[in-house]
């Protein structure tokens, strides 16, 4: 199966990122396509170097680990506008997305997570 997740929460003020990205990393090992769109607060999620108290979990690496998984990300453009981010900033691997792509991706899914 296809599945697209869309994450709309900030990476720490909720837990509602984190458990949409233990899900997809969950799907990807069971075999599934996936792909994650970052809207809203969840495009800080994309943001390279973040730093967070030891025994934390990291956002940005479980990002990393869904591409390593062959997952794919994109991030709202406008969305990292709005949050003086640059598509330099985003991890690597993570791409600068649109309303078009999202549609895009949305017609290629067999099912939709939202968080």
């Amino acid at each position: 199966m296809k599945t697209l997740f869309i994450l709309n929460d900030p990476p720490y003020d909720t837990e509602r990122s984190y458990n949409g990205l233990r899900l997809a990393r969950s799907l990807l090992k069971a075999g599934e396509e996936v792909k994650l769109f970052l809207i809203g607060g969840a495009a800080a999620c994309a943001k390279r170097g973040q730093r967070v108290p030891q025994g934390f979990y990291n956002i940005g690496d479980m990002l990393g680990m869904v591409l390593r998984a062959g997952g794919e990300i994109g991030v709202c453009g406008t969305c990292i506008d709005a949050r003086g981010i640059d598509d330099t900033d985003l991890i690597e691997g993570a791409s600068r997305g649109t309303m078009d792509g999202l549609t895009g991706w949305s017609q290629w899914a067999d099912k939709v997570m939202v968080f």
